[in-house]
């Protein structure tokens, strides 16, 4: 950031030693040193890794373009004993008066991964290999696996749980990820924990019978 003196060091030489002149310079650009410095105070205010809350999260979205209010009323998110493992211990939202139905707005940690998920569409080059590298800093807990058709549609398995609120906005839209003209067939949840069924796969995401397991198949748009 810059100083007084660093515009007072630009003078030419044969000004440099006028004090008179240095004072009016002192005095002409004292006002935008100020402001830099006010401006630069309220750059961690925006840092999306501090990460701000609030109001600071909804000067962002109107930025890039993203709200913190649903279109449709979400439903099926709440916190239960006996829901999906998304409505469990860590993944349920808290059902409150304010919420007693359905969720319209979304709340800070869910809304600030909108918000990354709308600037990484933005940015995004429309490559596999990109969408990975957006997934694995939207959703570092779990892994979502592409099964592209090579017919401008793929689908998406989800391995790991999800909140109940993320996995809600990531099957109906929210925070999708492909280029104009292409099709999201379905993405595949876990209906119990462990790797998806796959021919002649193995690995830790994906295996054959009797380790594999089907995912339960949600539609996507």
């Amino acid at each position: 950031m810059s100083t007084v003196q660093d515009y007072q060091n630009l003078i030419t030489s044969e000004h440099d030693d006028k004090p008179d002149f240095l004072a009016h310079i002192a005095a002409t650009v004292s006002p935008m040193v100020q402001v830099q410095a006010v401006l630069a105070s309220m750059i961690p205010l925006f840092d999306l890794d501090t990460p701000p809350v609030g109001d600071q999260l909804d000067i962002i979205g109107q930025w890039v373009g993203a709200t913190r209010n649903i279109d449709i009323p979400i439903t099926g998110i709440f916190f239960t004993w006996d829901g999906t493992d998304a409505q469990g211990w860590s993944y349920g939202i808290w059902q409150s008066s304010s919420n007693d139905t359905a969720v319209t707005t979304l709340p800070d940690d869910v809304y600030l991964t909108l918000i990354l998920a709308t600037i990484a569409a933005n940015s995004w080059d429309g490559t596999t290999e990109g969408a990975y590298a957006i997934f694995d800093i939207l959703f570092p807990n779990i892994t979502l696996l592409i099964q592209d058709y090579q017919d401008m549609s793929y689908d998406i398995l989800v391995i790991g749980t999800l909140d109940s609120l993320s996995q809600a906005l990531l099957v109906q839209g929210y925070l999708a990820l492909k280029p104009e003209g292409v099709r999201i067939n379905n993405y595949y949840i876990q209906a119990v924990p462990g790797p998806f069924f796959a021919w002649n796969v193995e690995n830790a995401n994906l295996s054959g019978w009797g380790t594999g397991s089907w995912g339960i198949d949600i539609p996507g748009s």
